[in-house]
């Protein structure tokens, strides 16, 4: 029967075209008994599947095996509450503060400075409000006009409670300007957030310049780290918060941590229990945290390998991307993390390209998975002052660790053909 399914998925020639649709047309005439037509859906669904190129490893990536199997045991024998004094919850509860000890190591931090939360959503609400809640008397904001959603829109929030916000301006490549910065800090204020590396564009931000002016100035300082971490050493020694996601790293989705400095001022705001020292209640995730430390193993372990192939694909496209007549690099060409890339192409819709790269089995995005079925331009482009037909035009290219010099290569065979298709049918010409 397995010979059959072979034989009747290489007769599939649709598989190679890459279409759902024409895929399960073809499936349905070939000659397998009608009650083994799930099974041949199935196994073809799982080549049309491998044969796909992922390049949106800034919206999420793959869980590694390595991390599925670390966590595998936490779903079924060792599932005790971390919080039971019995034998199940002391052996969970001795697995998860191991894990937390890896994952301070990595940020050269103390075990009790990591607040596991449910991902860097909750840790940038976590970082901005818990401050701001233990110190009511400072009632003012410093952020950039390029920051993630989860603080944007958190920091906009706290402008209806009576917080005023201020929010820094960025040049073309996405870099705030630090006198500017400096300036803006006044005696009431009570946190400067600035995220680490963009997640739109990849440009990254003088963190330890950053920290030694909120320091000098008696002003907390959080990054969003989640775009960095794992990918890039992270200067920390001026930080007193920072914000982790494990799916970005090749672990699982639902946990993540703030890094609290020593005595740095934070209340819970979420209330029902003692857990993460009083600073973040409701039952740990145990498979999450152990799932992120592995990821955390894995990714600092080969960080410098990863870094170098995947600093190699970027150069690689921008140099034959920004070639396409119409066609800008948005944000800094250097100063970037390795694994972004952010194109803008004149006379076209951004979301038109994607839909057209995923017919030839290419997914990548417009911008942040977040704010991705909002059809207006990204915050961050109309913050670089990019005009508007061009910020709709846009294209995120992110790689991973599991991505190749094939993919790239054919990600590059295609996506010229693919423009030069759209602007057949645009009302907009190149250059008018």
């Amino acid at each position: 029967m397995l010979l059959r399914i072979l034989i009747s998925a290489y007769q599939c020639q649709s598989v190679a075209l890459g279409r759902r649709g024409d895929l399960r047309r073809s499936v349905m005439r070939t000659p397998v008994h009608l009650t083994n037509r799930t099974n041949l859906v199935s196994f073809l669904q799982v080549i049309y599947m491998m044969k796909q190129i992922y390049l949106d490893n800034s919206a999420t990536t793959a869980v590694a095996p390595e991390v599925m199997e670390a966590m595998a045991p936490f779903f079924s024998a060792e599932y005790g509450n971390a919080s039971s004094l019995h034998g199940f919850g002391l052996r969970t509860r001795h697995a998860m503060e191991k894990s937390r000890e890896e994952i301070a190591d990595t940020l050269q931090a103390s075990p009790a400075e990591i607040v596991f939360t449910s991902g860097a959503t909750e840790a940038n609400n976590l970082a901005i409000q818990g401050a701001a809640r233990a110190r009511p008397n400072r009632r003012h904001l410093i952020i950039s006009k390029i920051e993630h959603h989860s603080v944007l829109h958190t920091c906009q929030w706290m402008e209806t409670q009576g917080y005023e916000v201020t929010y820094l301006d960025v040049d073309r490549s996405g870099a705030i300007d630090l006198d500017e910065l400096r300036g803006a800090i006044r005696d009431e204020t009570l946190l400067v957030s600035i995220m680490a590396g963009n997640n739109e564009i990849g440009t990254l931000a003088p963190i330890s310049e950053i920290g030694a002016i909120c320091r000098e100035k008696g002003v907390l300082f959080h990054t969003d780290a989640v775009q960095a971490y794992g990918k890039i050493p992270l200067p920390i020694e001026t930080v007193d918060l920072l914000s982790v996601s494990a799916h970005k790293l090749s672990g699982p989705k639902g946990v993540g941590l703030l890094f609290v400095r020593k005595k740095t001022p934070l209340l819970s705001i979420v209330h029902g229990g003692e857990h993460e020292q009083g600073r973040r209640s409701g039952t740990e995730n145990v498979p999450g945290i152990i799932g992120m430390a592995a990821a955390a193993r894995l990714s600092f372990g080969e960080m410098e390998e990863t870094a170098a192939r995947l600093r190699g694909y970027r150069k690689q496209l921008i140099a034959e991307i920004a070639a396409i007549p119409g066609t800008q690099l948005n944000g800094h060409e250097t100063e970037s993390l390795h694994h972004i890339a952010n194109f803008s192409f004149q006379g076209i819709e951004g979301e038109s390209m994607v839909m057209k790269l995923d017919e030839h089995g290419i997914a990548v995005s417009t911008g942040s998975a977040c704010s991705s079925p909002n059809l207006e331009p990204s915050h961050v482009l109309v913050a670089l002052r990019i005009p508007l037909a061009m910020a709709h035009g846009s294209l995120r290219i992110s790689t991973g660790r599991q991505t190749t010099a094939e993919e790239i290569d054919t990600l590059l065979k295609f996506l010229p053909r693919v423009v030069e298709e759209l602007r057949v049918i645009s009302p907009f010409k190149v250059g008018e």
